[in-house]
């Protein structure tokens, strides 16, 4: 397990007690199935509008993104708070978003795309 991941975890079991922290740890390799969503949308940050290609998670420009899913792509989750992009790290030669949920303090981290803002990226180093 990477650093990052181990920093994952227990910064998701700080978040809330043991009994609701069954509900707000995303962690890799939990059993995810991915449902690609084609949508486009207004970034609730930066308020630009995004179109969305089915795999678009967070504003390219801002990185900024809102807590939609339980699995990617499924838009199931109920809390729909702001997912603040809390720093970036690199895994693999691949530019990896750190994000915390405003709302319910869930952690999650994804992988950035080629066409995020890299001067946003960098400042999060």
């Amino acid at each position: 397990m990477l650093d990052e991941d181990k920093m994952l975890d227990e910064d998701n079991k700080d978040n809330n007690n043991k009994e609701d922290n069954k509900d707000n740890i995303a962690s890799k390799g939990s059993n995810k199935s991915f449902v690609r969503n084609r949508e486009n949308f207004t970034c609730i940050n930066c308020g630009k509008q995004i179109e969305g290609n089915g795999y678009t998670d967070h504003c390219p420009y801002c990185l900024f993104s809102v807590h939609v899913d339980v699995n990617p792509g499924d838009r199931k989750e109920k809390c729909h708070g702001v997912m603040k992009p809390i720093k970036v790290y690199t895994e693999r030669n691949n530019f990896i978003i750190y994000y915390e949920c405003q709302k319910c303090g869930l952690k999650k981290r994804v992988k950035a795309a080629s066409s995020d803002n890299r001067e946003a990226l960098f400042s999060l180093f």
